[in-house]
């Protein structure tokens, strides 16, 4: 008999059994509902039919249960296909229950799918459960089961519609159903089949959306884009704590890391071609910024993916690779170097900023490290992470690893002659060498000079080979057997990776050249690297106007004195028109080019000064700043301390509003900034020379002020005011005088129109227009004049001021080569289709600059804007050149190295003040300049001293560093030692020189002070310092006559000569002369004992030093200066080689001193306003 309670009981039980997939129950089940419910035919027809679908569909899968089956293909042997007709009369004659006739529906498309009549399916299959039946109001009440059937008819027709070649239409029906998925994770237990079609139905949504983005990324605009892998994350996330395994997901079609990949990469596309954050589907987030939220949710679907990835990866045999993993990698690095580049600011990466996202990559490393076998790719990565977040020693231990793998496989490759897949590719492998030189070369010391030095060697052979065609399999079989570097397919070399490695290898030389010991040698490492830079200038290479080997290139012939081919290349390179790639600013940040640019303005100023065209040196100094258009771009409107305001904004009259902005000097690393500050110090230098160094100190407090706007305030009192007007100065100056003479770095109205500064300082040098007298130079050492006419003299007598850090005496004036400053030579023809190099000349090496050639006839000459005072405008036609990116990745260091390398900064600003005090006549100021540097070293010792880490020494300068805290010490005491000299103390000058070299031995301003002091011993211009102090009779009772006579009583009466030396005998002054003179004599020609021992007069008596002691210091003084000159950092020093000619002279070696002289009159008539490495603290290296 029927009965209605047990009838829905067991339609109850039914829907259970088919949610939970108890297939089993389901024969019984449907027994008892057509006994106790015989008009539900549409119901339990539709049972029998799912049953049999199932079963059929099982019976076909395989046994692995990682293999897809389902969505792979439908199932064979299907015995119900017979019912169809049943099934669908049964669906037109229910009309009761909406949901019966909808689940039947759902079962009669997914049968004709499972028997592959895809476009009868699609008929068959109904919409959603609104549409089929409207006059359903409350969607809420459905079944669990309905809801299944709704989720697998949308899949089954996207499915259709898909294979039908249809992707959008699937996806629109995707889409639509996407809201009803929200069950799935709203309810407290979603059974197995809910959770079956869910994921059936979101993997395939979500291979369909990348499928759709590979193929057309302009959908990456839609806001909508991430919905099916946003939606997936849900399901992912609603286990209950209960993480889904890998693998196939209910006999899914794709792995479930596939999907997790799929999502990975649109995002890392998004990330990487900097689109709007899409905020369709997104869950509710505390981050304010779009870009914050892109990253969290980036390293969230990160993290999931590497989990999958890693647990269901082995490690592999020998012969297996994992491409998977080293894909993931690759990706994981590019959206790390757009993450950890300057287009992406701190707050923006989330807690703990660069550091923690530089660190959670190395951790990806080391784990895929774990996972592949000798992987180059992941060494690679390692060298490049490592190097960003300063850890030097473990990036050059990956690199050594990487080169070898790289040149065993290279060499396993060209024996056997097959290839090798996980090796990287040549143009890799010599970007990868490259970097390691650049980073080398521009961090490291002497040792990692040597380092990059022999990699250089292994590209310059390498390149060799290239050009002599030697890359066949016999040529790399021979070439790897002799352990060099061999490339597999070097016919496909690109261009512009022969341009970076020709690059490298002339940056390894060059450095190596600066570091060398070896003398003799030097100018062969030099010819080398101006070739190979030259070489990578060539247009037919590819690299066009490369910033990094016009400054390298640029350099290296300043150093060497050719400065005419120098001077237009780094003119031509400024005043190219670069299709600038907007690209480059999600990496480089903004105004990346004109911050490239900042040490080649600067360089291009000190060959200008080294030329004597200051009005162009100063204008280049100018152009620096005045390339970012507005100083508010640059500087921007913050104030320090609340109550400054840089001195830009002062003088535009700008008032504070209250409200501050960063600029491009923000944004900036410390290496940028050091550029910045050295050119405020050059132009400073330029104004010395030309007003006076008395005018530069009024000007010197704007080092400060743009210190403290650059690096902020490092615990040291910074005197931001500008101090008053030296006493011993004329202060009749006005305030609008002050502003104009001022060179000031943040572009003031009076310089850029050409009033103000230019009719100051390049004005007429006849009179003093500042009001301010010229400082005198201090008498000593005859200065060298080489001039055309003997008018030259005359017209130069403002300019010979030293120009050297140390205000020597006896600087060399320089020839100018018209007779006249501020006309420089014509430049050279420029080649319309040529090269750069061909500025360097043919071997680059001569230290004069070889004669312009003629004009051929397919060459023609451009416009030099620098050689007059007019605007200069290119009117040529741009070149339009391919800019890459930087080399090296973006290396941020830590806390306390920076905190060293900025003190290390305020020194050398506070000893360059106070030789502007010192050459100005202010001893009293330059002393208290020197001591306020004293005391910042005196704070970095102890901060070294008490660093635990071990990483930093006192003697060694650091990864990063220029100067080690011995070296700083060196420079304060050689300041302090040209204070004494500048007071007239040579002995305590003698002593603090003598101070700075126990600190550094090869101190160059140390040596040349104390060799010129002992020179001074030998040829007697120094007389030692009497042993008894003199006693006037006369100044001391002059001095004492208002004392009480009982004073001297209670005193003994103290001798007047050494004690020992025999009875007291009043001698007239005559006879003091004679006895002198006698001395002088006998001390002269070494009256000897018969015991052999010179016969020296009593110490009270003697004038003047024994023969010994001066010869020991003439020769002391020539191996110092001899020595120096040797060094990479004194070759090209005129002030060693004039020191050096003296000691020469001094010794009756005439010859060699007249040589020395000549070799200094070419190295002072190429000397910029201050020395060629104050450019880039980096050496070659941009």
């Amino acid at each position: 008999m029927p009965d209605a309670i047990k009838a829905a009981n067991y339609i109850q039980q039914l829907d259970d059994a088919r949610c939970e997939e108890n297939w089993d129950a389901v024969p019984e089940l449907v027994r008892k509902v057509r006994k106790h419910a015989p008009d539900r035919t549409c119901l339990t027809l539709t049972a029998e039919i799912e049953l049999a679908i199932t079963r059929a569909c099982q019976k076909a899968a395989p046994q692995d249960s990682d293999r897809p089956s389902t969505a792979g293909g439908p199932a064979v042997g299907i015995e119900v296909a017979s019912h169809i007709p049943n099934l669908i009369t049964a669906i037109e004659n229910e009309t009761q229950h909406p949901e019966e006739s909808f689940q039947a529906k759902v079962c009669l498309g997914w049968l004709h799918w499972v028997m592959k009549d895809y476009p009868i399916a699609l008929v068959r299959l109904p919409k959603n459960f609104d549409l089929e039946y409207p006059q359903c109001d409350n969607l809420d009440t459905l079944s669990e089961w309905t809801k299944v059937c709704a989720l697998k008819s949308t899949y089954l027709r996207a499915n259709c519609l898909a294979r039908d070649g249809q992707r959008d239409m699937a996806m629109g029906a995707f889409a639509a159903a996407l809201p009803s998925l929200s069950s799935v994770w709203t309810t407290k237990s979603a059974r197995h089949q809910l959770r079956y079609w869910a994921e059936l139905f979101l993997t395939e949504y979500c291979m369909l959306a990348s499928q759709a983005i590979r193929e057309n990324d302009e959908l990456l605009s839609d806001p909508n884009c991430l919905a099916s892998f946003r939606t997936w994350s849900k399901y992912w996330a609603s286990a209950k704590g209960q993480p889904l395994a890998g693998g196939y997901g209910f006999q899914g079609s794709v792995p479930r890391r596939q999907v997790w990949s799929e999502y990975y990469h649109v995002l890392s596309e998004l990330l990487q071609r900097d689109l709007p954050f899409p905020t369709g589907y997104s869950e509710p987030s505390n981050d304010s910024s779009a870009r914050s939220q892109l990253r969290a949710e980036l390293k969230r679907v990160e993290i999931i993916f590497q989990g999958l990835l890693y647990t269901e990866t082995k490690f592999p045999r020998a012969d297996e690779q994992r491409t998977e993993v080293e894909q993931f990698v690759d990706r994981v690095m590019q959206n790390w170097l757009i993450l950890n580049g300057h287009g992406w600011k701190e707050q923006d990466l989330g807690k703990g900023g660069r550091d923690t996202l530089s660190h959670g990559t190395l951790d990806t490393l080391y784990g895929a490290a774990t996972k592949t076998y000798h992987s180059t790719s992941v060494l690679r990565h390692l060298f490049t992470v490592h190097l960003a977040v300063a850890e030097f020693d473990l990036a050059f231990a990956a690199f050594g690893s990487y080169l070898d793998i790289i040149k065993k496989g290279k060499a396993r490759v060209a024996k056997t002659g097959h290839p090798e897949p996980a090796l990287d590719d040549d143009a890799t492998m010599l970007e990868t060498l490259s970097a390691c030189i650049a980073a080398l070369c521009r961090f490291g010391g002497r040792d990692a000079a040597e380092k990059a030095y022999h990699l250089g060697l292994q590209l310059e052979n390498l390149l060799e080979r290239l050009a002599n065609g030697e890359w066949g399999a016999e040529e790399n079989l021979n070439a790897a057997k002799d352990g060099h570097l061999v490339l597999t397919a070097a016919e496909s070399l690109p261009p512009r990776v022969l341009a970076l490695t020709y690059q490298a290898a002339g940056l390894a030389n060059a450095q190596w050249a600066r570091m060398t010991y070896d003398s003799e040698s030097r100018t062969h490492f030099q010819q080398k690297a101006v070739h190979c830079l030259s070489k990578s200038l060539s247009p037919e290479l590819g690299l066009g106007v490369d910033v990094r080997g016009v400054f390298a290139l640029g350099t290296l012939l300043a150093e060497q004195r050719n400065l005419h081919y120098a001077i237009n290349l780094v003119k031509t390179a400024l005043l190219e028109d670069v299709d600038i790639d907007d690209s480059q600013e999600l990496y480089r940040g903004p105004c990346w080019r004109e911050r490239s640019l900042i040490p080649l303005w600067h360089l291009l100023a000190l060959m200008l000064s080294a030329q004597q065209d200051y009005v162009m040196a100063a204008r280049a100094c100018e152009g620096a700043m005045e390339q970012f258009k507005d100083p508010f771009i640059l500087f921007g409107t913050r104030s320090l301390n609340g109550g400054y305001q840089s001195e830009h904004l002062n003088e535009v009259g700008v008032e504070d509003g209250g409200y501050s902005s960063n600029g491009i000097v923000d944004e900036m690393d410390d290496f940028e900034k050091e550029s910045l500050l050295e050119i405020k110090m050059t132009q400073l230098a330029i104004l010395e020379l030309v007003e006076g160094p008395a005018v530069a100190v009024n000007a010197s407090s704007e080092l400060l002020t743009l210190f403290t706007r650059l690096f902020g305030d490092l615990d040291q009192k910074v005197e931001l005011t500008k101090p008053e007007p030296p006493r011993t100065a004329v202060t009749a100056v006005t305030k609008e005088q002050n502003r104009n003479r001022r060179a000031s770095v943040f572009g003031s109205r009076s310089v850029r129109s050409g009033r103000g500064m230019r009719q100051s300082i390049f004005g007429s040098h006849d009179k003093n227009l500042t009001g301010i007298p010229p400082v005198p130079q201090t008498p000593g050492a005859p200065a060298i004049q080489v001039t055309n006419d003997e008018n030259a003299q005359s017209k130069r007598k403002s300019h010979s001021l030293s120009r050297s850090g140390s205000g020597r005496r006896h600087s060399l004036r320089r020839k100018s080569r018209s007779g006249s400053v501020g006309v420089t030579e014509a430049p050279p023809p420029m080649p319309v289709n040529g090269s750069l190099a061909d500025y360097a000349g043919k071997d680059g090496a001569a230290v004069a600059a070889p004669p312009v050639e003629e004009p051929s006839t397919d060459m023609v000459q451009r416009v030099d804007s620098f050689d007059s005072n007019e605007e200069y405008n290119d009117g040529e036609a741009s070149v339009l050149a391919e800019v890459y990116g930087s080399l090296l990745p973006v290396i941020h260091f830590s806390q306390e190295h920076s905190k060293r390398k900025r003190k290390a900064i305020l020194i050398k600003v506070w000893l360059t003040i106070a030789g502007f005090y010192r050459r100005a006549g202010l001893v009293a100021d330059a002393q208290q300049a020197c001591t306020e540097a004293q005391n910042i070293v005196l704070a970095l010792e102890a901060e070294i001293l008490n660093d635990t880490t071990g990483d930093v020494s006192l003697r060694e300068a650091g990864w990063g560093e220029t100067k080690s805290t011995e070296e700083l010490y060196a420079d304060v005491w050689a300041e302090k030692g040209y204070l004494s000299v500048e007071c007239g103390k040579p002995y305590e000058a003698r002593a603090d020189f003598e101070t700075a070299l126990t600190h550094f031995p090869d101190h160059a301003a140390a040596i040349v002070g104390l060799s010129d002091i002992l020179l001074d011993i030998y040829s007697e211009k120094l007389l030692p310092l009497p042993v008894v102090p003199s006693f006037n009779l006369e100044e001391s009772i002059l001095g004492d006559i208002s004392a009480p006579l009982q004073a001297a009583s209670k005193f003994p009466q103290l001798p007047s000569q050494p004690l020992g030396l025999g009875a007291r005998k009043v001698e007239s002054k005559v006879e003091k002369e004679e006895e002198n003179l006698e001395n002088g004599m006998a001390a002269l020609k070494l009256k000897s004992t018969p015991n052999g021992a010179p016969d020296l007069p009593p110490p009270h008596k003697a004038t003047s030093l024994p023969l010994h002691d001066r010869l020991a210091a003439r020769d002391r003084a020539y191996g110092l200066l001899s020595g120096l000159t040797k060094l990479g950092t004194g070759w090209n020093n005129s002030e060693a080689w004039f020191a050096l000619a003296r000691a020469y002279e001094e010794s009756g070696q005439v010859d060699k001193a007249k040589g020395a002289l000549w070799w200094c009159v070419e190295l002072e008539d190429g000397r910029g306003a201050r020395e060629w490495t104050c450019v880039d603290a980096g050496g070659y290296v941009l």
